[in-house]
């Protein structure tokens, strides 16, 4: 039964070492709490907000209140269960945050339940699906949020991104050309001052091009930026950037999917957070011959618009803008919150390494390729490909560009994003991006895949 406390005893010791005469007083002061009333015990701290993020990867729960949480948890079997003691913090604010925040398609809940454990605890018990592996942190206050304790549900064994690549896609459906398990969800506006819903599903049918077969299946790692507890920029009309990137990710993954000779890879298929390394770490485990990251851009400014391309550089940013661009999107980690203490050191020591010469040539010309393309969906920004330290950009070995679709902060521009028509235009042109790259600088042959 592994047990992790945050918090020692009065003695100093961790909780999981009291002796058995300590281990009598505690058992004794729950049994007092049992037989006082209710109302007796002092409220702690009221939580802010609970918050559940179901993934197949993972799901995450996170606490959020206005001073950090000092916690003990521990899993025990029969039936599956991890019980997590929160110290300090105000029961009816847990039981009020906790109504109606799990699904029943969740992948590893059944159920979140709490009570007061003794004088100042409150128990969380999660009801498991199955066997998970679970991460728990706190994290300071960032950005919009507060103190954050974090649990990340991992299943004992994780999904194989390069085995869900191989299977068999689901046939398009010959009526409207969709994959049938995931039709495209109309986009719904709500416009300032306007209390009526517009609904829009125009986007056009797309007929799969004939292209003479490849000698090997081209890979392109998809990475829609932002996701989870990380919303990215929002728009004067409330647009998530999390929710356009992944709109348009999922379209031009099934554009590419239609395409022979090409397979595509999401680094995230759902609304969960990802952190940056572990993108790149994705798209290595698939040997993607293309990492492509998809943006949308804000600035403060609301005239601000256009499309634009970004790479790694060796040395410094190619302008100001780039430089700022990249510290922001750079801090998605802190905002969606990453588990430091678990960093893998060899994967930081193999991102730092900015040794690619031919690795940033081959970025540069796909990030032009693609450039040139969006210019005939919408206004470009900059006229050229920019480059700055995007941590996002950093495998040693994949070509790889982040692309700012539109800006989101541009209430036109916004309204184009949410736009089902214009989404599949701005997939098409990445998409003729990498197809022109592609004939230009064919990959190497390297050993099938399964």
């Amino acid at each position: 039964m592994p047990e992790t406390t945050h918090r020692p005893d009065a003695t100093g010791r961790p909780a999981r070492f009291l002796k058995r005469r300590e281990l009598l007083k505690y058992a004794g002061a729950t049994l007092a709490l049992l037989l006082t009333p209710s109302g007796a015990t002092a409220a702690g701290a009221a939580l802010l907000a609970l918050r559940v993020w179901p993934a197949e990867d993972y799901t995450r729960i996170t606490f959020e209140s206005r001073a950090k949480v000092f916690f003990n948890f521990m899993t025990l079997k029969g039936p599956d269960r991890l019980v997590v003691d929160m110290e300090d913090v105000d029961l009816q604010s847990v039981l009020t945050n906790l109504s109606g925040k799990v699904l029943d398609s969740d992948p590893y809940i059944a159920r979140i339940r709490a009570a007061q454990n003794r004088p100042g605890v409150v128990r969380v018990v999660v009801d498991l699906k199955a066997e998970i592996n679970p991460q728990i942190f706190t994290i300071d206050p960032v950005g919009e949020y507060g103190h954050r304790l974090v649990i990340d549900l991992y299943p004992k064994v994780a999904p194989d991104p390069l085995l869900a690549l191989i299977r068999t896609p689901t046939p398009l459906d010959a009526a409207t050309g969709e994959h049938p398990e995931n039709p495209p969800t109309p986009d719904v506006t709500l416009p300032p001052g306007d209390d009526t819903l517009v609904v829009k599903n125009d986007a056009p049918k797309r007929t799969k091009p004939a292209r003479p077969p490849a000698s090997r299946l081209y890979t392109i790692a998809l990475d829609p930026g932002h996701g989870g507890e990380d919303p990215g920029a929002i728009g004067r009309r409330g647009s998530y950037e999390k929710n356009v990137t992944l709109s348009i990710g999922r379209r031009l993954k099934r554009m590419i999917d239609d395409t022979p000779g090409m397979r595509a890879m999401l680094t995230r298929d759902a609304d969960f957070f990802v952190p940056l390394a572990q993108r790149v770490t994705k798209a290595r485990r698939v040997q993607a011959d293309l990492f492509v990251s998809i943006h949308a851009d804000a600035f403060v400014r609301p005239e601000a618009r256009g499309s634009s391309v970004f790479v790694l550089s060796e040395k410094g940013a190619s302008s100001s803008a780039a430089r700022l661009l990249a510290q922001h999107e750079n801090e998605a980690d802190l905002i969606g919150g990453v588990n430091l203490a678990r960093q893998d050191s060899h994967l930081a020591r193999t991102l730092l390494d900015l040794s690619q010469t031919a690795t940033l040539n081959d970025s540069m010309k796909l990030g032009h390729a693609v450039l040139t393309a969006l210019g005939d969906v919408n206004t470009l920004h900059k006229g050229s490909v920019e480059q700055a330290g995007f941590a996002v950009l950093k495998a040693p070995d994949i070509p790889s560009i982040l692309v700012e679709t539109a800006f989101i902060s541009n209430p036109e521009e916004e309204e184009r994003l949410n736009d089902n028509a214009y989404q599949e235009k701005m997939a098409d042109a990445i998409l003729r991006g990498i197809r022109r790259y592609f004939d230009a600088n064919p990959p190497m042959q390297r050993s099938p895949i399964a």
